[in-house]
């Protein structure tokens, strides 16, 4: 959902009161479109957001601080000379636009008191943040800057004339019946409501003219000519309890999720945020929060995790991508010249045939026909022949034949196994890609892929994914669990963490469980002195938490292999989290969906 003009002029209202008089104390830019306020205002301080984001913009109070850059951008070096030390003493919005200006009084280096004016423009791609001199009408910079040969209307540059945003000729609230019906019948009756409300009142959204007709007892694609006196009435009360922000209704924010953020999706991103219920999103699930400003934060915030998590996620999954593709061409390749060769491993038995038929074969002979004595009813085969070679010498060129072919099988055989190994590996990656659930653990996934040599770091930073610094290691965090017996499970999160957990957390007696023959986590249960197993329970839903964090994840009755940390090995030289063991048992489940979510919903958020 859009921040459009009416919740915009709530949210303003709601935090105008912790914003007049406070002195800014430090600026901050963390992001190229996004500025932080870091503010003081009766003895408190918080942190003021601004964000000209395409699809995030939004000013909001945050808790949530963010890393800034070593070096500030220039934007954020002329707001620290101009508003550093300065004091917020208006917060305005006029006539439902979404443009909100921050008064700003502070003193020049003169000393000499001035006012400045920092505009919030939230308008799609079109979005701006912009500080200018009231005095003189002029822009001292802009975040976003841009000159005539991109927007014919005005220049965003240091020193050119402020001009305002187009106006949308809508008209402002209304709150006499008979002007706002002439507004409604200025349109064409054959157009939708809907439409009608967005294009000619201000501060309506597509979402806000939905509801304005829904809570009218309309149907939302309902016409104008369609409208009697009694619909438009009521229509006109509607509009007046939603779209008109005079103080009268008590706002109640909501956020709506299309399913119950609950243990699988604690940080799910929200569908839409509201300053009221809204009748449209009956489908969805509601949670109310105190404040608009919290729910604008929330969604704001978890939108963006979401698409930064998304946007590294699908990096991440390119990177393995073409890894395995190029692997899977030499495969290809290995597989054609092993199939090849071994066509060519006959050739022993043609050599073996020429010879025990030298006799039989007169010089220039281009085929010699021959019994195969390694066939039950000694069968005739033909051998053909170089007829510039004598008997002798042909056999010797097929024993050549098949020595070249035995070499390139040898030569190739661990070639192809290094290969589908590698192609394993790079499968469990996927894996865990897939089953990240934040950036932290994404970054882990980016850490063993520049360690593995799958990504170079500088290359990575060049391209603005990354920074350039390596990834700091950090003392592992595997998930924690508890099973229905009170025993604690550790699942690992990615390979780096298998390699942890097993053959540096794990004691020799612990129990080892791993799905069979699928990439997945490596998941531990912990056993006190003198235990061989733990109790059945624990055990299959240690065996239901490999499942679910692997690859047969939706598969039913799944192998799940499970030893003692004592009979697990690591090859010299493996790929991390690959091991061996030889003695085992293996127990076969299709994991309950109950017993997965109360399993599930009992993670530990810290080890």
């Amino acid at each position: 959902m859009a921040l459009d003009g009416v919740t915009l002029a709530y949210l303003v209202a709601e935090i105008t009161p912790r914003l007049l008089g406070a002195r800014i104390d430090k600026v901050y830019q963390p992001e190229k479109e996004e500025i932080h306020l870091l503010l003081r205002n009766s003895g408190q301080q918080f942190r003021l957001l601004l964000n000209v984001n395409a699809t995030s913009a939004r000013l909001n109070l945050t808790d949530k601080s963010k890393r800034n850059p070593q070096s500030p951008p220039m934007f954020c070096m002329i707001l620290r000379k101009h508003i550093e030390g300065g004091k917020i003493t208006a917060l305005l919005q006029a006539d439902l636009e979404r443009v909100v200006t921050l008064v700003i009084q502070n003193r020049n280096e003169a000393g000499d008191q001035v006012s400045l004016h920092l505009h919030l423009e939230i308008m799609g791609k079109h979005s701006n943040l912009l500080l200018v001199d009231p005095t003189t009408n002029t822009i001292l910079d802009g975040i976003k800057r841009y000159s005539h040969s991109l927007s014919r209307h005005r220049e965003v540059l240091p020193g050119r004339p402020f001009v305002p945003p187009p106006s949308q000729g809508k008209a402002a609230p209304l709150s006499n019946e008979a002007l706002w019906r002439r507004e409604l019948y200025s349109e064409p009756l054959e157009n939708q409501l809907i439409r009608i409300l967005v294009s000619r009142f201000a501060g309506i959204s597509p979402e806000l003219a939905r509801e304005v007709v829904i809570q009218s007892g309309l149907e939302d694609d309902i016409r104008l000519q369609e409208c009697g006196e009694i619909d438009l009435a009521r229509l006109f009360q509607s509009y007046s309890r939603l779209a008109v922000p005079a103080g009268t209704v008590p706002i109640q924010p909501c956020l709506y999720y299309a399913t119950k953020p609950d243990f699988q999706n604690s940080e799910a991103s929200p569908q839409a945020f509201t300053f009221v219920p809204f009748q449209q999103y009956l489908g969805l699930f509601v949670i109310s929060v105190p404040t608009l400003n919290e729910a604008v934060q929330r969604f704001y915030r978890l939108k963006t995790n979401k698409n930064a998590l998304e946007a590294k996620r699908g990096s991440l999954k390119k990177i393995i991508q073409d890894h395995a593709k190029h692997l899977s061409k030499k495969l290809n390749l290995y597989e054609e010249s092993i199939a090849s060769s071994q066509r060519s491993l006959t050739y022993q038995r043609w050599g073996e045939f020429i010879t025990a038929n030298l006799y039989r074969i007169p010089a220039g002979a281009r085929e010699v026909l021959v019994e195969d004595y390694y066939q039950p009813d000694f069968s005739t085969l033909t051998i053909p022949l170089d007829p510039n070679l004598t008997a002798n010498e042909n056999a010797q060129r097929y024993y050549r034949l098949y020595n070249k072919a035995k070499t390139a099988i040898q030569k190739t055989e661990p070639l192809k196994k290094e290969t589908l190994l590698e192609l394993n590996y790079l499968d469990s990656l996927a894996v865990s890609i897939n089953q990240a659930l934040t950036l932290a653990e994404l970054d882990e996934i980016y850490l063993e892929l520049s360690e593995q040599g799958y990504v170079s770091g500088k290359q990575a930073a060049k391209k603005g994914r990354y920074p350039k610094k390596a990834v700091k290691k950090e003392s592992p965090q595997p998930r924690i669990y508890l099973s229905s017996s009170g025993r604690t499970i550790f699942v690992a999160k990615n390979n780096l963490q298998n390699d942890w957990l097993t053959l540096r957390k794990g004691k020799p007696t612990d129990l080892w469980l791993h799905v069979k023959n699928f990439p997945g986590s490596h998941v531990l249960v912990p056993l006190g002195e003198g235990e061989q197993f733990p109790d059945d329970n624990t055990l299959e839903e240690a065996a239901t938490l490999a499942i679910y964090y692997s690859k047969a994840r939706d598969s039913s009755l799944v192998p799940v292999d499970y030893t003692h940390v004592k009979h697990i090995k690591k090859p010299y030289g493996a790929k991390p989290g690959m091991v061996i063991y030889e003695k085992n048992w293996t127990l076969y489940l299709t994991p309950e969906r109950s017993v997965l979510e109360k399993l599930l919903s009992s993670e530990e958020t810290s080890v």
